[in-house]
């Protein structure tokens, strides 16, 4: 026993630190240096600027950053430069958000929505800046957020039932192997023989092989997940995937690419005009200041689509960059083709659609080929366009150019005046260019084969709802029943859980509603709660969820939460997953109860050949030769194969479930050794001292084959052998202990250990009985499964 537990504990150690190890490669913060603003010198100071470690930032600090950096704390900022940062690690948002030093925000402003604040976990896309250090560490926005992060699970079902069946067995254990010493001691007045007797009985009744069979069929399952380029972290977290039944997935990264895709370019009527196109493309492809995924979603659109806009016949003359007031980018053009349409001076406009209308003073109506001064009617039908574009889940850019008469300066990007401020002003408004964040190829796959499979997705994310349903509904997801976090916040306690119950898309949640809603799926559903999420806002989640599921790219703390990582973002590898879960979970549910049946219904048996023999009917040496034969022989369960049926849904273990199947099926064990007992006492006569080693080697041959070929009658729903055969290690491991079984007796050691030969009748009578067992036995399974709906 203490060398089953020694590899037990050995194997799993060994596979959950070669997993932490190989997470631990993959932190993002492994070393992350901060420019920070610091006064050096004993007698004069001097500010120096100086790279340390983030971990080494302290409050007070003034840092300095650029494209790239990550906040190492709270920072307030004193100065910036068409500043651009990320929010998505505490937001959720796919889209960047501007910063700028000089706002004053209002009281009631979110936190998340200050203008002037940057947060630790976010990070800088584009533009420079420096700010203060105002707190760092635990006392940062993002530490508040996880306060109840690490504090200890409440068991799950599966221990639950182990615990019962533990109790079970110390019951058993002080009950029956009390009576047997009493009884063997009166009999035999040997009391070193009768405490060894005892003992050996309560090592019988022990499943000895529970932690190794548990921990092979867990690294088994990482193994095979580790082909699928997958981390497992936490062995149990494979097994409780196979009882998962809801999956709630983050949407940014997990359903979508993450990264904007150009959809459509359009006039103010809603209809495609290549002109749009056209000024769109040209305005991208000469900005230099800055470059944004939009921009690169444009040129990929142009390019892909076959579109020749000639930039080498324009000229750049000047740019006006994008800043945070303006919200737009300008570029002024020049092109001296005589035979073009578009012969001049231009300056071109993009951004933020409310930005564009307002230096807009005229509109093209590409229609009747005309020019016409911008109107009220104009401005609400492009607002209502806009407004139904965006509930599509697009992303809008306004584009309107104007063209100068006159050769004119502007501010260039190195900072120098323009004569004229109002450069842009008085401006044609061309259209509309729209953006989508499209959903990955393998999201609908993977989702209907989730489905199919009994785990049903949900989405909890931070994007708006808009984008979120687009994307739901274009990978499968069911849109009827949606709400936002704001909305959330309205609810009282039942109607909320009844709203988590039925909705599969929640939009705009903050990290706490996230673990609410995980949390009341577990409590009030009693659901298997699978989360995948990538970041920090995503962390409380996976903390709480029975299943945390992270990605290689995902901030540390998301990969410090999860029991698995995914090192790509394919959910192709969560169905090989949940394959692999159910099918650890099903073998190790096939040990638990064969062994416990096979254990209990033993030792019942030896207390009843005890009162009515009135010896031992094995010694303490057969009976633990005969168990340890047995459980060495079971090892091979790790091994075995599942029913397609079982794998398609998903299962949980339960107390009630677990002692009405002891009881159903260890009463046909037992009545398979009474009819031993029967044939023994009646036919062979062997109830004399004289026949003891007769007894001995018939009951220990009869004993270790029922035990080892109750396996083929629980491992399935089937009827044995016929509808449904075993996985070749467990056949040979079957026949190898049966055959060893059945040759010990008639060996020298045999001998030793007191056994005698048998007649090849008694052979005869085992084949019946095990007929007779496999017949009733299924018989007792048909009932069973009949009546509570399951088998494993």
């Amino acid at each position: 026993m203490l060398v089953l537990v020694f590899i037990s504990v050995t194997l799993r150690f060994y596979q959950e630190y070669s997993s932490s190890k190989a997470a631990m490669k993959l932190s993002e913060f492994v070393k992350c240096p901060i420019k920070v603003q610091r006064c050096a010198g004993r007698v004069v100071q001097k500010e120096l600027i100086v790279q340390v470690d983030h971990r080494d930032v302290v409050p007070g600090d003034i840092v300095i950053f650029e494209p790239g950096d990550l906040f190492p704390g709270d920072i307030r900022l004193l100065s910036s430069k068409q500043l651009v940062v990320s929010q998505a690690s505490l937001t959720g948002e796919s889209w960047t958000t501007d910063k700028a030093s000089d706002i004053r925000e209002d009281y009631n402003t979110p936190l998340l929505d200050l203008k002037n604040i940057c947060f630790m976990g976010t990070n800088v896309v584009s533009g420079t800046g420096t700010g203060l250090v105002v707190s760092t560490g635990s006392k940062t926005y993002m530490s508040t957020m996880f306060s109840k992060v690490g504090k200890k699970k409440p068991p799950d079902d599966f221990e639950k039932g182990l615990r019962w069946i533990f109790y079970l067995i110390i019951s058993v254990m002080l009950v029956v192997v009390t009576i047997l010493f009493v009884v063997n001691y009166l009999t035999s007045l040997d009391l070193t023989q009768s405490v060894l007797f005892a003992i050996s009985v309560a090592s019988v009744l022990n499943p000895q092989m529970l932690p190794l069979i548990i921990n092979t069929c867990l690294a088994k399952g990482a193994l095979a997940m580790a082909k699928d380029r997958c981390i497992v972290k936490s062995l149990t977290s494979i097994r409780d995937m196979g009882s998962m039944d809801i999956l709630c997935i983050d949407k940014t990264g997990s359903l979508t690419m993450n990264h904007a895709v150009m959809v459509n370019h359009l006039d103010y009527r809603g209809l495609p005009q290549e002109n749009v196109l056209r000024y769109a493309f040209l305005n991208s492809y000469f900005k230099t200041d800055q470059k944004y995924p939009l921009d690169d979603a444009i040129l990929a659109f142009v390019y892909s689509n076959g579109f020749r806009f000639r930039p080498s016949l324009w000229r750049k003359i000047e740019e006006i960059p994008f800043d945070f007031r303006r919200r737009r980018v300008s570029v002024i053009l020049e092109t001296e083709d005589r035979h073009s349409e578009f012969f001049g001076r231009f300056m071109v406009t993009k951004g933020a659609l409310l930005e564009v209308l307002k230096v807009c003073s005229f509109i093209e109506n590409f229609e009747q080929d005309e020019v016409s001064p911008f109107s009220f009617d104009d401005y609400q039908r492009i607002l209502n366009l806009s407004e139904d574009i965006s509930n599509e889940g697009l992303r809008i850019l306004g584009v309107a150019i104007r063209k100068l008469e006159m050769p004119q300066t502007c501010e260039t990007s190195n900072g120098s005046k323009r004569e004229d401020e109002d450069i842009e002003k008085d401006m044609v408004f061309l259209g509309l260019i729209t953006f989508f964040d499209p959903p990955k190829d393998t999201a609908k796959q993977a989702l209907w084969r989730l489905c199919e499979k009994g785990v049903k997705a949900k989405v909890l994310t931070g994007d708006s709802l808009s984008l979120t349903t687009r994307v739901c509904r274009e990978v499968g997801i069911s849109t009827d029943h949606v709400i936002t976090g704001p909305e959330l916040e309205l609810l009282d306690q039942d109607t909320f859980h009844e709203t988590v119950k039925r909705a599969t898309v929640l939009a705009r949640l903050t990290p706490i509603q996230k673990l609410h809603v995980v949390q009341s799926l577990q409590t009030v559903g009693n659901h298997v709660v699978g989360f995948l999420g990538d970041g920090v806002n995503d962390s409380l989640a996976l903390d709480a969820a029975n299943v945390s599921i992270s990605v290689d790219s995902g901030v540390a703390i998301a990969k410090d939460m999860a029991d698995i990582i995914l090192l790509e973002k394919d959910l192709n590898v969560l169905v090989a997953g949940v394959e692999h879960g159910r099918l650890t979970f099903g073998n190790t549910m096939k040990y638990v109860k064969m062994s416990v049946i096979a254990n209990l219904g033993s030792v019942i048996s030896l207390l009843i050949a005890t009162l009515v023999f009135k010896y031992e009917p094995l010694t303490s040496t057969q009976l633990l030769t005969q168990n340890f034969i047995y459980s060495v022989g079971q090892i091979a369960i790790a091994w075995d194969k599942m029913d397609e049926e079982y794998v398609k849904t998903p299962h949980k273990s339960s107390e009630r479930g677990l002692s009405m199947f002891i009881l159903w099926n260890g009463s046909v064990c037992t009545l398979c050794d009474v009819a031993t007992l029967m044939l023994l006492w009646f036919y062979y006569k062997a109830y004399t001292d004289v026949t003891q080693k007769f007894f001995h080697s018939a009951w220990f041959i009869e004993g270790l084959l029922l035990q080892t070929l109750i396996i083929h009658l629980i491992r399935t729903e089937k009827i044995p052998f016929m509808q449904e055969v075993a996985s070749w290690p467990v056949i040979f491991s079957t026949v190898l202990t049966s055959a060893i079984g059945i040759a010990l007796p008639f060996t020298p050691i045999g001998k030793v250990m007191g056994f005698s030969l048998l007649p090849l009748s008694y052979f005869g009578f085992l084949f019946i009985l095990f007929l007779g067992y496999f017949i009733v036995g299924h018989v007792v399974k048909r009932l069973y499964i009949l009546v509570y709906k399951r088998w494993l």
